[in-house]
């Protein structure tokens, strides 16, 4: 990795948090936890993949449509995030592996 390539994920960071912060007060605040929950739980390649600003996405449609968040995502927000990553390998499973346990994701 580059110097060219830090600083264009920095710029594709930076783009990303200002569309976070143009959302509305409560979809910011249910953004803030799923990000935190995902960095905690989280599915390799988070920060480069198309998860975050998928979730981004879906939250502009919301409320382009009047949704409120809660009508999205429903109640649980760790359920909803785990049925975003359900089918992802996680850091979780890479450690419990590397422990020599079993995977949630291939059942080995």
């Amino acid at each position: 990795m580059g110097i060219q390539d830090v600083i264009e994920g920095k710029k594709q960071w930076r783009a990303h948090l200002a569309r976070v912060k143009a959302l509305p007060p409560d979809y910011r605040i249910v953004y803030k936890e799923m990000q935190k929950y995902l960095f905690r739980v989280g599915p390799v390649g988070l920060l480069d993949g198309p998860l975050l600003p998928g979730i981004v996405d879906f939250f502009e449609e919301g409320v382009a449509a009047g949704k409120g968040v809660l009508e999205l995502i429903g109640s649980d927000v760790a359920a909803f995030c785990d049925g975003l990553v359900k089918d992802s390998p996680t850091y979780a499973d890479a450690y419990q592996e590397s422990l020599g346990g079993k995977s949630r994701t291939t059942g080995k």
